[in-house]
C-alpha cells in the first residue's frame, strides 16, 4: 500500500484514524497496541510472505533488550539478516540465491540496532512490547524512514499526545505538500531519466545534463515527498517524527550537504558508525581514513552494487578533500562558489549511484563532458520552431535530436527552482510548531491535493523503497 495511493487514502487512513480517535476518548492506553496493528496491516498488506520476517525481528529484539547479556548476539543476528537478504547475491553471485529484498528492512533493522547499540551503553528504559512493536513498525516510516531513533520516539508513543486541531491542520498541509512533491514532480521528471540511465545509451551532450538533473530533482523530490508525508502523517496522531531534509541543495560545502540531506542516516551513521570507529580522536589520518570507511559503507547500506561503494567512496573523497581545504585554507569559500561546486560534485556522484552499471555511468559521465557528441531534446525545440510559425521540423546533420516534450521539461524547472532557491516545508510552517488556521491556505492546500488526485492514474513506488 502506498501513501499516493487510492486505497491508502480513502479506506486505510480513514479507517485507522477512526480507531485512533475512539480509543483516545475511551481506552488511551490501548491507542500503541491499535497503531502497531494496523502497521503491521499496511506492511503485510504489501507482501504477507515478509510479515513474519518484521514479526520476528521485533520479538527476538524486545527479548534480547530485556537481556543484556545477550545484546551482542542480537547485534550480530541483525547485521547477519540483513547481510543475507541484501548482500549474499553480491558476495555469492555463482549461487543463484534468487533473494527478494524485503522492503523497508533496512529501516526497521537499523532502528533495532540502534536501540541494541544504546542498550549495551545503559541509555535505554524497558517498554511494553506493544510501545516497542509500534517504535519499530510505526507505517509513516516503516517503509522508507526517517531512521527512528528511541529517546525521540518512544515517550511519544508511552504517552499518547493530546488532540489538537493544529496538529490535523499542519499534517494534513504538509501530507499534502509531501504528495505534491510525488505526484506533479517526482513522477513527471521520471520520463527524463530513463532513457539516459539505459545501458549502452551513450547519451550525447545536453541529453545527459538533462537526464542528470532531472534524476537529481526526481530523488529528492520523491525521498522528501515521502518524508513529508511520513511527518504530516504522524501528526495526525499526535507523533512528532524527525525532520529528514533541510534543502540540501542549497548547501554551500559537502559537509553541509549530509547535514541536511537524509539527516536520520547521517546522524545514525555518525554516531553508530563514525563515532565508535574512532571519529576524530585518533589523528588527522584516522579521521580520514574514519570518513571514507563510513561513506563507503553507508554507500553499500543503499544497496548491493559497486556502483553503491563507488558513490559512497566517492562522498568520503569530497568530505576529506573538504577537511583538507579547511585545513589548508581556514576562511570558508565564497557561499555561491562553494554552493555551485558542492551541487556538481552531488550530482556527478548521483549519476554513479543511478547507473545500473559502472560502464553505463561512464558513459553518461562522458557524455557530460560532449564526449558522446551533441543532442537536442526534440520537443523543446520543435515547440520553439512551430511558434515561430515557420512550420517545419529541424533537422541537421550530427545532431541526434531526443524527444523531451510534454510536461516533464516545465516540471523539471519547476521542481529547480523550488530546490535551489524556495523555502524547505519545515521553514513554510515554523518547524511544525506554529500554525495559523486561515481560508486562503485551506484553499490552496484542497487545491493542491485535488490536483494530485487528478494525476494519480498511475500510481509509482517511492525510489527508496529499493533500499
Amino acid at each position: 500500500m502506498l501513501f499516493n495511493s487510492f486505497s491508502f487514502l480513502f479506506l486505510y487512513l480513514p479507517v485507522v484514524l477512526a480507531g485512533y480517535f475512539f480509543l483516545l476518548r475511551w481506552r488511551a492506553d490501548w491507542i500503541a497496541a491499535w497503531l502497531a496493528l494496523a502497521s503491521l496491516f499496511f506492511y503485510g498488506y504489501w507482501d504477507t510472505r515478509y510479515l513474519p520476517l518484521l514479526l520476528g525481528s521485533i520479538l527476538f529484539n524486545y527479548w534480547c533488550a530485556r537481556h543484556r547479556r545477550l545484546l551482542a548476539f542480537g547485534i550480530g543476528a541483525n547485521l547477519a539478516l540483513l547481510g543475507y537478504y541484501k548482500y549474499a547475491n553480491f558476495f555469492l553471485p555463482g549461487q543463484n540465491w534468487n533473494i527478494v529484498l524485503p522492503v523497508g528492512i533496512s529501516f526497521f533493522t537499523f532502528t533495532q540496532i540502534a536501540y541494541l547499540v544504546d542498550c549495551q551503553r545503559h541509555s535505554t528504559r524497558e517498554y511494553r512490547l506493544p510501545q516497542y512493536a509500534l517504535f519499530v513498525s510505526y507505517f509513516p516510516h516503516l517503509i522508507a524512514g526517517p531512521v527512528l531513533h528511541h529517546k525521540e520516539m518512544m515517550p511519544q508513543f508511552n504517552s499518547p499526545a493530546r488532540f489538537t486541531m493544529e496538529n490535523i491542520g499542519l499534517g494534513l498541509s504538509i501530507f499534502v505538500i509531501g504528495l505534491a512533491k510525488k505526484v506533479l514532480l517526482a513522477d513527471p521528471i521520471s520520463i527524463l531519466v530513463a532513457p539516459v540511465f539505459e545501458p549502452h545509451a551513450q547519451p550525447q551532450l545536453i541529453e545527459a545534463w538533462i537526464g542528470t538533473l532531472a534524476y537529481t530533482m526526481q530523488l529528492y523530490f520523491d525521498f522528501s515527498g515521502y518524508s513529508d508525508m511520513a511527518i504530516g502523517l504522524s501528526l495526525l496522531f499526535g507523533v512528532r517524527l524527525p525532520l529528514n531534509f533541510n534543502s540540501p541543495y542549497q548547501a554551500a560545502n559537502i559537509s553541509e550537504f549530509w547535514r541536511r540531506w537524509h539527516m536520520s542516516l547521517s546522524r545514525f551513521l555518525r554516531d553508530y558508525l563514525y563515532v565508535p570507529l574512532g571519529g576524530s580522536r585518533a589523528g588527522t589520518f584516522n579521521r580520514y581514513r574514519n570518513l571514507l570507511l563510513t561513506m563507503v559503507l553507508g554507500g553499500l547500506w543503499h544497496g548491493a552494487g559497486w556502483t553503491f561503494i563507488v558513490w559512497g567512496a566517492l562522498h568520503g573523497v569530497y568530505l576529506v578533500l573538504h577537511q583538507l581545504w579547511r585545513t589548508v585554507m581556514p576562511c570558508s569559500a565564497p557561499y555561491w562558489w562553494g554552493r555551485w561546486l558542492t551541487l556538481l560534485a552531488v550530482m556527478l556522484a548521483w549519476v554513479v549511484f543511478r547507473a545500473p552499471d559502472l560502464t553505463t555511468a561512464g558513459e553518461i559521465l562522458l557524455g557530460l563532458t560532449g564526449g558522446n557528441g551533441v543532442s537536442l531534446p526534440r520537443g523543446i525545440a520543435v515547440w520553439s520552431v512551430e511558434i515561430a510559425g515557420l512550420g517545419w521540423q529541424p533537422a541537421f546533420d550530427g545532431i541526434r535530436w531526443i524527444d523531451f516534450g510534454g510536461p516533464a521539461i516545465p516540471a523539471l524547472m519547476v521542481a529547480m527552482a523550488l530546490a535551489f532557491w524556495a523555502p524547505n516545508t519545515q521553514q513554510l510552517f515554523g518547524q511544525c510548531r506554529q500554525w495559523q488556521p486561515s481560508t486562503w491556505r485551506g484553499a490552496l492546500m484542497a487545491l493542491v491535493f485535488l490536483s494530485c488526485l487528478l494525476n494519480m492514474n498511475r500510481v509509482s513506488e517511492f525510489l527508496y523503497f529499493q533500499f
